[in-house]
Parts: structure tokens; sequence; C-alpha cells
């Protein structure tokens, strides 16, 4: 309520905020104690506290990659140290409350596994974040994060050669995963090609040369340029199926890969997977994620006809602690059950950061589109919950699994 004083432990609640707490705390019976005591934290907060997982974060630097991109570093205390430890190729949920409302946006770590936590942005035409991260913020400035998330993350074993493939901002997640996979083993190699416009919009220019220094061989590095023309013509040219088929065919030899990661715009990525297929690499040894920063997500189309019927009975779990309600027919499970619960993970709602990514236990839905999970997710259960509707009477789906 506007005015009202943000509670902190003992101090006396307003009866509102005592009673929305043992509401909270009598459907919480089951749940883990840490789980249980980060909501009575939130509630505890008052009306400007955060979503369960989000803290405040300083940001220590801001270092400028090229005209329109920033790499930002944020401080994690030693006390969330174990909350903010990420995976090489995951990704951070930044929030903003903006006069509009509540705005959130993923951002992919670039850091190697081990350091602080930093992520690459590129300023995006009429992007709300972006500019705001590009343009206003600075060392010293709060920002609101939630914990690294995300499955686009190799298994940093020894001796194994992986290929990665990125255009313009995808090599952000592409970079701390190179990082990593060298830093990890003496015999472990990689192989980057990285297209982009020019030599001028090439982020982490600095950070890629040093890792071709330090690791030499170890490192293949193919920079590809589509409005930059250089010597070598193989090299010239966007990242189309022709110019990936080139560049297999003559210079990587596929069949010496363990793993592909390829991370950029819908369509590269595509041709990579099906140039890929073409040379006889499996399709389980390819990993995919869709890059586009903070650009609108593909267009959701929430007018569609309603099927018949009166919904369905639908169970969400989150932290060990499960809700059931209704979801009305055509509706989609995240949208319904935010209404409930207010916890519960997103960030695009269009099908593409995989923030919301759960597992069906019980029932069935049907998901509009997917560019993020890979087909054997899909096929172990795991759905988009902001693009899935129910299609049995009752259903659960399961964010813990």
């Amino acid at each position: 309520m506007p005015g009202d004083r943000p509670n902190r432990r003992g101090e006396l609640m307003s009866e509102r905020r005592a009673a929305a707490w043992q509401a909270r705390a009598n459907q919480a019976y089951g749940r883990t104690t840490l789980a249980l005591d980060d909501e009575i934290e939130a509630l505890l907060a008052g009306d400007d506290a955060l979503p369960v997982g989000f803290h405040r974060l300083v940001v220590t630097e801001v270092d400028r990659l090229c005209d329109d991109a920033v790499a930002v570093t944020f401080d994690v205390p030693d006390d969330l140290r174990a909350h903010y430890d990420f995976r090489p190729g995951q990704y951070l949920t930044l929030r903003k409350v903006t006069a509009d409302g509540e705005e959130r946006r993923s951002y992919s770590i670039c850091s190697a596994a081990g350091t602080a936590p930093r992520v690459g942005v590129r300023r995006v035409d009429g992007g709300l974040f972006s500019a705001w991260l590009v343009d206003e913020v600075t060392p010293g400035d709060v920002v609101e994060v939630g914990p690294p998330a995300g499955s686009f993350t190799p298994e940093l074993t020894a001796g194994t050669h992986h290929g990665l493939v990125a255009a313009g901002s995808g090599i952000t997640p592409v970079l701390s995963i190179a990082a990593s996979l060298l830093a990890a083993h003496d015999d472990t190699r990689v192989t980057l090609v990285y297209g982009n416009r020019r030599t001028d919009t090439v982020m982490f220019t600095e950070e890629i040369a040093d890792l071709k220094n330090r690791y030499g061989p170890r490192l293949h590095l193919l920079h590809v340029l589509s409005r930059e023309p250089t010597e070598a013509e193989i090299v010239n040219g966007r990242l189309d199926a022709d110019r990936l088929r080139l560049l297999f065919t003559a210079l990587v030899d596929t069949g010496d890969v363990d793993d592909w990661w390829l991370c950029g715009p819908l369509g590269m990525t595509e041709a990579a997977v099906a140039v890929l297929g073409e040379l006889g690499v499996e399709r389980r040894r390819v990993h995919r994620e869709l890059f586009y920063v903070d650009e609108p997500p593909p267009e959701v189309d929430r007018h569609e006809p309603e099927p018949d019927g009166d919904g369905a009975q639908v169970t969400v779990v989150l932290n060990g602690r499960s809700t059931t309600l209704a979801v009305p027919a055509g509706a989609y499970v995240l949208d319904a059950a935010q209404q409930v619960r207010g916890d519960l993970p997103f960030a695009c709602k269009g099908g593409v950061c995989g923030t919301c990514r759960a597992k069906v236990t019980d029932g069935e839905v049907t998901m509009r589109r997917n560019y993020a999970l890979e087909p054997e997710e899909v096929a172990a259960g795991f759905v988009l919950t902001c693009q899935s509707r129910p299609v049995t009477g009752t259903a659960t789906v399961d964010y813990d699994a």
C-alpha cells in the first residue's frame, strides 16, 4: 500500500500482510526450509519486495565492447556465491520496474566458470532494457538479478573437441563456453566460427584474441565478415547454409568434433543444424540457443479461438511447493498460474529464452512454439509453460524437475 513502511523481522506486520503470510505458510507445508525462508523474507520486505530468487547486485564494471554493446560485471556478496554459481553457457534474468510495470530480460553470461558473473548486452532499436544497460548503467549502480539458468551448457570433459558457431551477439554464451573448456583441461580443443558484419561490430575482440594467444593451436578461430571483404574469399559473407557448408567441408573436420554449440539468429542456427546433418553429424550432438538480446520475442497470437470445454485443473510445482489452479480453456499454463503463483520463473514469454521450462509429470499439454528446448528435452516431457496449454482435464508441471 502506498506510504506503508517496509516491515522487517521483529516489527509488527499489518493485518493484511499477516494474513497473507499465514496463508502462504499454510500452503507451504512440506517445502524446504530454505525456499520457505526466502518467501517469508519477501513477504516481510513489503510492497517493494523482490521475486523469490532475485537479489540486488552492485555493478562493478561496464566495459565498452563496441559502439552499441557493453559487458556488465556484477559483484556477488560472499553469502550469495552459491546462489550465483553458474555453468558456462547459462544466462541471468534481469528485472526492472518502470511506470508501466515489471520488465524482465535474459542476458547470457560471457565470463568463464568460477569467475564473477558478467553479461554481454547489445543495444536494440526500441529496446528498453538494452538501451538502459548500454547507455546509462555505470559502476556502483544496483540491478535486480535472478539466479543463473539455462541448459546450453557443455560438460567440461578432458580430451574433447567442441565446435562453436556464433553470429553477432550470439558470441556471449559461446565465449563463456570456449574460455571454460580451454581452461579446464590441457587436451581440450575448440573450433570457433564467428560471423559479424564488420570488424567494428565484433563483440569481445580483445577477449577472443587473448584466448587465441593463450591457447594457440588448441583454439581454431575463424572470423567471417559479411560487409567487409577480405583477401580470403572463404570467410567473406553471411553465415548461411552455403557459407557454412563451404567452411565445414574445407576448414573443419566435422567428424572429429564431439559436440556442436550454435548461438545466433534463428536462420543461422537452423542452417547450421541442417548442414551438419548433411555432413553426418548426429542431431543429439548439436545444441543450439536462439539469441535475441531483448528484441521483442516472436509475436504470439493470444486471440485464437478457445477450444470447447471448461478448462483444466493444473498443479504447478516450484521450490517443493505444489499449487493446484484452474486453467481456462485456451489459456497458457504460465499466464494462468501467475495469477496465484507470483514466484514462477519467466522472461520473454515468446518461447525463446527457456526460463519458464518445466516438466509435465502428469496429464498432457500442447506446446504452441519452441525455440529453446532441444528435441531430447521435449521427448523427456519438458515444455515451455508460456507456450503450453492443457489438453487433458488434469495435468502437473514441475519446475523443479
